[in-house]
């Protein structure tokens, strides 16, 4: 998601140790490498697509997979947060390892954050979002924009984990972010709530059910490409690229009129969005501010989500890097 800031600590913290101690109770096997295959980095999911620990899939009916469901604290500090969440995992990077530079541009993230709890870690590791550079201690609760050029280097031997929590929100969770700190402030008298791990059972967490439109309607795509125009450096091309965008919405605008979200629209819709894509070819020296292609972001964030397609199981997750 695009934000204001690199960084905002939200103003809560958590008991580290206990979160470490019933993560190493689920065991080496929970654990499994990166769907794109990054070197050093491996995962633990904790919510899924129908609660399925081995999917890495952003659509679908989120729920807790069985390793949340042992985690009594983890269950708390989450539902302390006060959100609706999406995909979550425990995200592992080895030491000497990097999450190498990237922007995240799919559709998944054009709304969701990403909550960071660390768990483990260490103040050599540090975490870049375009110029600011950070350490984000054990327990302390973060979000980034994850929509600027951001990076992970873990330049020591003992590995990394953070809670990877991705979210829309959630009425408590907009209440911590009216009091976030952002990263270049000092703290002063800012000073983070602390979640004490209770002996109360673990609390219900709500999640998403609803994360990819079946048909996307006309207003949500003008949306998202009006989105991507705003981001795109100035050029000789762009007018026509307006021109290209306006006109496809005009004519996807056409077939919602006719069928909405019916099953019978289906082919229509394919053979229009299929125009759209081969069109697009022709403006891939547009570029858009954080160093993206603006062709590759209007297909991965609009053109493979204008029809819901059933999921092949696979990560989605596109993580485009700048063109040097």
């Amino acid at each position: 998601m695009k934000m204001d800031i690199p960084f905002l600590q939200l103003p809560l913290s958590f008991d580290a140790d206990v979160l470490a101690k019933e993560l190493a109770a689920l065991g080496e096997a929970a654990w499994r490498p990166h769907p794109l295959g990054y070197p050093g980095n491996d995962a633990l999911a904790l919510v899924s697509v129908d609660g399925d620990p081995d999917s890495d899939d952003v659509q679908g009916p989120m729920r807790p997979t069985p390793y949340l469901l042992a985690c009594p604290y983890l269950l708390q500090a989450m539902h302390s947060i006060g959100a609706v969440w999406g995909r979550s995992r425990m995200m592992r990077l080895s030491g000497r390892a990097e999450v190498t530079p990237h922007v995240d541009v799919n559709y998944y993230w054009r709304e969701h954050m990403r909550v960071h709890v660390p768990i483990v870690t260490q103040p050599t590791v540090r975490f870049t979002c375009g110029a600011a550079e950070i350490h984000m201690a054990a327990g302390e609760c973060w979000i980034f924009d994850t929509w600027r050029l951001h990076r992970v280097l873990n330049d020591a031997e003992r590995p990394r984990i953070h809670l990877v929590a991705d979210t829309v929100g959630g009425s408590r969770f907009w209440q911590w972010l009216r009091h976030a700190r952002p990263f270049d402030r000092p703290p002063a008298q800012w000073q983070p709530q602390r979640v004490a791990p209770g002996a109360d059972p673990a609390p219900a967490l709500d999640y998403e059910s609803v994360n990819l439109p079946e048909i996307m309607s006309p207003w949500e795509a003008r949306d998202h490409l009006m989105f991507l125009v705003g981001e795109a450096i100035p050029a000789r091309e762009l007018d026509a690229f307006v021109q290209l965008i306006n006109h496809f919405l005009r004519l996807w605008h056409a077939l919602w009129a006719k069928y909405g979200t019916a099953p019978e629209g289906r082919t229509d819709y394919r053979q229009l969005r299929g125009d759209f894509d081969k069109n697009l070819a022709a403006f891939e020296p547009l570029m858009l501010r954080n160093g993206i292609s603006l062709v590759s972001a209007v297909r991965n964030m609009v053109v493979t989500c204008l029809v819901a397609e059933k999921s092949d199981g696979r990560d989605i997750e596109q993580r485009d890097r700048p063109r040097t």
